[in-house]
C-alpha cells in the first residue's frame, strides 16, 4: 500500500469508523443525534437534549466529537432568547459520502452522493436487459471514472457502496423479453460479493423498491410524515413501507411488494402486469414506434406519447386505487407516497386520476389517508443504494441492518 493510500485509510480509520470500540450506548447515542438532526434539518443542544432525554452534558459531548468528526458543523448563534444564544448544528455535507449502484431491468445507474443526499456525479447506461458481465463491467469502470471529482480528503469518508436490485433477477424473463439462458446466469451469482472483492470499501445489498422507500425518507418527503405505504413505478411496479418514522423492511426484506398484488378481480395477473412501465413499452412497440426514450430518458421522454399514454396512465390508476385501498385494510398509514422513473408530468397525471379512482372504490369502515408525490423520481433507486452505507453507518434505525462484507 502508498503512503497515500495509507494516510487516507488511517483517516478513515480515526473519522468514519470512529467509535467501532465505543460501547453500544454511546454509538447508539451518536447515531439518534445524528439521525434527528438529519429528520429536522437544524437543531440546537437544548432541543437535542429534550428529543433524546439525555443530560446537556452528553449533548454536548456527543456534539462536540460529531463536529470534530467532520458529520456536523455549527450555525451561527441566534439570539434574542433569555439566556445564553441559541447555536444550531446541522449535518456537514462533506462529512460522509457514499455510492449508489441501481441494477435494473433495462438500465443500471451508478450514483455518488454526500452525508445530505446531494447528488455530485452519476451514470447511466441502458441496455436491452442486464448482464452480470456487464453490470460489474460497468460498476468498476464507473467507480473509477466518479472517483476523480474527489479530494483525497472526500475519498477517506467514503462509507460504501450500496446495491439496489430486484430480488431474483432471473424471474420474469418473458415479461422483458430476455432470453432464459442469459437471464438465468443470475441465478448463481451473489453481486454483492463479487462487487466487493473488487471494491476497496464495504459492500451492501438491497432490494431496489426498499432502497427507493429509504431514499424517500433520508432525502425525499417522507420525512413529512410518520407512517406511510411508498409506491414506485419502473420496469416493474413496487413498494416500500414505513412505520413510526422507520423503515419497516419486513421479515424477509420484502414488504410492500405491491407487483405481487392480485390486479382485481376476475383476472389472473398480477398489478405488475397493468400498472408497469414495460406495459407501456409494449403498447409502443405494437403501434410500432420508439420505445427506447422510456429508459434512455427517463425524466424526459422527450414527445408527446398521446393516447397510449393517456390509456396506460388510467389503466395504472384503476389497478392501483384497488391494490392502495387492500394495503390499507391492513397497514393502516396515513400517506401513500408515489414516485416513478418517469417525468414530473406523468407522475402528477397518475396520482390525479389515482385519487379519482379512490373515489369509486368502497373504503367503508378505513381510517382517511392522502396521496403525495415522491420527491426523487428516476433518481430514487440509485439514491437509495447511496442510502444503505449511510443508514448503516450513521443512524439509530435496527430495522435496516443490510449485509455487510466482513
Amino acid at each position: 500500500m502508498s503512503p497515500a493510500r495509507a494516510e487516507i485509510r488511517q483517516k478513515r480509520s480515526d473519522g468514519l469508523s470512529r467509535g467501532t470500540n465505543q460501547s453500544g450506548v454511546r454509538l447508539y447515542n451518536e447515531r439518534l443525534v445524528l439521525s434527528l438532526i438529519r429528520r429536522h434539518g437544524n437543531l440546537p443542544k437544548a432541543d437535542i437534549a429534550r428529543m433524546t432525554g439525555l443530560s446537556p452534558q452528553t449533548i454536548s459531548i456527543i456534539t462536540n466529537q460529531l463536529e470534530a468528526d467532520g458529520l456536523l458543523r455549527r450555525g451561527h448563534a441566534q439570539r434574542g432568547r433569555v439566556g445564553q444564544p441559541s447555536v444550531p448544528y446541522s449535518l456537514n455535507p462533506d462529512g460522509a459520502f457514499a455510492f449508489g449502484l441501481k441494477i435494473g431491468r433495462r438500465s443500471v445507474d451508478l450514483y455518488l452522493i454526500n452525508f445530505v443526499g446531494e447528488v455530485k456525479c452519476k451514470l447511466h447506461q441502458t441496455y436491452p436487459y442486464p448482464t452480470p458481465e456487464g453490470v460489474r463491467e460497468f460498476a468498476v469502470q464507473g467507480l473509477l471514472q466518479l472517483q476523480q471529482s474527489l479530494s483525497p480528503d472526500a475519498i477517506a469518508r467514503i462509507a460504501g457502496l450500496g446495491i439496489a436490485a430486484p430480488y431474483e433477477m432471473w424471474t420474469w424473463a418473458q415479461e422483458i423479453g430476455a432470453p432464459q439462458a442469459d437471464i438465468e446466469a443470475w441465478r448463481g451469482i451473489d453481486i454483492r460479493a463479487d462487487l466487493a472483492r473488487l471494491c476497496q470499501w464495504p459492500v451492501y445489498f438491497s432490494n431496489d423498491i426498499t432502497a427507493a422507500c429509504a431514499a424517500e425518507l433520508m432525502f425525499g418527503n417522507g420525512a413529512d410524515y410518520i407512517d406511510y405505504l411508498y409506491v414506485f413505478i419502473g420496469s416493474f411496479i413496487g413498494g416500500g413501507l414505513v412505520l413510526d418514522g422507520h423503515l419497516f423492511p419486513g421479515r424477509t426484506r420484502n414488504a410492500g411488494a405491491l407487483g405481487s398484488m392480485p390486479a382485481h378481480a376476475g383476472s389472473p395477473g398480477q398489478l405488475m402486469n397493468i400498472a408497469s412501465i414495460y406495459v407501456l413499452e409494449r403498447k409502443l412497440i405494437e403501434q410500432g414506434r420508439e420505445a427506447d426514450l422510456l429508459w434512455q430518458s427517463p425524466d424526459d421522454w422527450g414527445q408527446n406519447l398521446g393516447p397510449v399514454l393517456h390509456d396506460w396512465i388510467e389503466e395504472v390508476a384503476e389497478s392501483l386505487a384497488l391494490a392502495i385501498v387492500a394495503a390499507i385494510a391492513v397497514i393502516d398509514v396515513e400517506t401513500v407516497i408515489i414516485d416513478g422513473a418517469f417525468p414530473t408530468s406523468v407522475r402528477q397525471a397518475i396520482i390525479g386520476r389515482t385519487r379519482m379512482a379512490l373515489q369509486r372504490v368502497n373504503q367503508q369502515g378505513l381510517s382517511p389517508f392522502g396521496l403525495a408525490e415522491g420527491a426523487l423520481g428516476s433518481g430514487a433507486r440509485a439514491m437509495g443504494g447511496a442510502a444503505i452505507p449511510l443508514l448503516a453507518n450513521f443512524t439509530q434505525d435496527r430495522e435496516v441492518l443490510f449485509k455487510e462484507n466482513g
